[in-house]
């Protein structure tokens, strides 16, 4: 009912519900407040009085209320309007499509991971329906009085994926990626808890780290390659050519590089954890130069390589470089055991080839160990080599190892 009148939901056409739509609901939201730019919410359009035009839609026209939207004006670009969820509950529905919305825009994740963590949660989402018949997972979460009853009911559904889904890891990412929405709806103020916080301490789930993988050589190169930009190849460059952690090379600044004289190299000073203070520039100073050169055009440039106006901290983070390497990986056609890989990769990938570089270095002074009655190239390293020679040596095998991966 609305302003006093009974509306037959039920006898309206499609037509007619989309000139109701425009002739009396359209104006009743602008009335109340609500951005007409923006699609409206199914809460937004159940305040204003107009609940029942869901079930009408539902029932008898095999629709959803953002699907009736979608013909009416409100479906955007490359969303993920016309997705069905195989769920009937809105309020849940718009907040699962308004979650990935952020994963696009915001957290810039690139396509075909969106997707994944979609059909994920459709598939939560519909077991839920199934085994307690109305899948209103966020009205359920918003009341603190309910987190008893819906741990229980979150448990029936893992109980359900625990059965059917093959290998530990992949019920640890169902988990992850509902625990994620979770806290969506948390930060949002929409949910008074997470009910699969803690779920996992109710299995047996082996926890495999992904990201202990490593790149592979060739891999990188496909990702160097694939790098249409500067500021891309410096992505690829700061992460597997010289070691750093996302959060580092989200926040790289100019007064950080010393890129004059014999030791090109960044000084992170005492912040840095469990790393040294400096990082070799052993490869790309070339690159870091150029990319210098390009930000310096703007007389207003802040001095941090990876800016951002609308960062208050002047640059991007780290969740946004983890984001652009994945989206590069999606164009090279890089994925690490199935999955696009993770910045973590990279860096692992720096350790990995510095080892390469040191047997390769190894197996060089052997030669000249055998010559002074050795057999272990160690004292060579040790008693005949200076520490500057030392050091020397380990960077100029390094950097052969980097120049096949980024030259080869």
């Amino acid at each position: 009912m609305s302003g006093g009148q009974t509306i037959r939901w039920s006898r309206m056409s499609l037509e007619e519900l989309q000139s109701f739509w425009a002739e009396k609901i359209e104006p009743d939201l602008e009335r109340s407040g609500v951005d007409l730019t923006e699609r409206p919410s199914y809460r937004q359009v159940a305040d204003a009085g107009y609940s029942g035009i869901a079930y009408a839609l539902r029932e008898h026209h095999d629709m959803t209320l953002t699907d009736f939207l979608a013909t009416v004006g409100y479906e955007e670009p490359e969303s993920s309007a016309s997705y069905q969820w195989g769920i009937e509950d809105e309020s849940t529905i718009d907040e699962l499509e308004s979650y990935l919305e952020t994963l696009e825009r915001r957290r810039q994740l690139a396509t075909s991971t969106v997707q994944t963590k979609q059909s994920r949660l459709a598939t939560y989402a519909r077991i839920y329906r199934e085994v307690h018949e109305e899948a209103n997972l966020v009205d359920r979460a918003a009341d603190p009085a309910n987190e008893s009853d819906e741990i229980r009911r979150a448990l029936v559904v893992f109980d359900e994926l625990n059965y059917e889904l093959g290998t530990d890891a992949s019920k640890l990412r169902y988990l992850s990626d509902v625990g994620q929405f979770y806290e969506h709806l948390e930060r949002r103020a929409k949910a008074a808890f997470n009910p699969v916080e803690r779920i996992d301490e109710e299995y047996n789930w082996s926890r495999e780290e992904p990201d202990n993988a490593a790149l592979t050589g060739r891999q990188v190169s496909r990702l160097d390659d694939a790098a249409d930009s500067q500021s891309e190849e410096l992505v690829v460059l700061a992460l597997c050519a010289w070691g750093l952690r996302r959060n580092e090379v989200a926040a790289l600044h100019t007064s950080q590089l010393v890129l004059e004289g014999d030791d090109p190299h960044i000084a992170f000073g005492d912040e840095r954890k469990n790393g040294p203070g400096t990082v070799a520039l052993i490869y790309g100073t070339s690159k870091l130069a150029a990319r210098i050169e390009q930000l310096d055009e703007d007389s207003g440039w802040s001095g941090y390589l990876f800016p951002s106006s609308r960062s208050a901290s002047g640059h991007i983070t780290g969740e946004t470089v983890q984001a652009r390497f994945q989206r590069l990986a999606e164009d090279a056609g890089v994925r690490v055991q199935g999955d696009l890989p993770t910045s973590k990769m990279g860096r692992r990938f720096w350790y990995t080839t510095y080892n390469q570089a040191m047997k390769n270095l190894r197996e060089n002074l052997d030669v000249i160990a055998a010559e002074q009655g050795s057999s272990d190239s160690s004292v060579v390293m040790k008693n005949y080599l200076s520490e500057e020679e030392r050091r020397q040596y380990r960077r100029e095998f390094m950097r052969e190892q980097l120049a096949e991966v980024f030259e080869g």
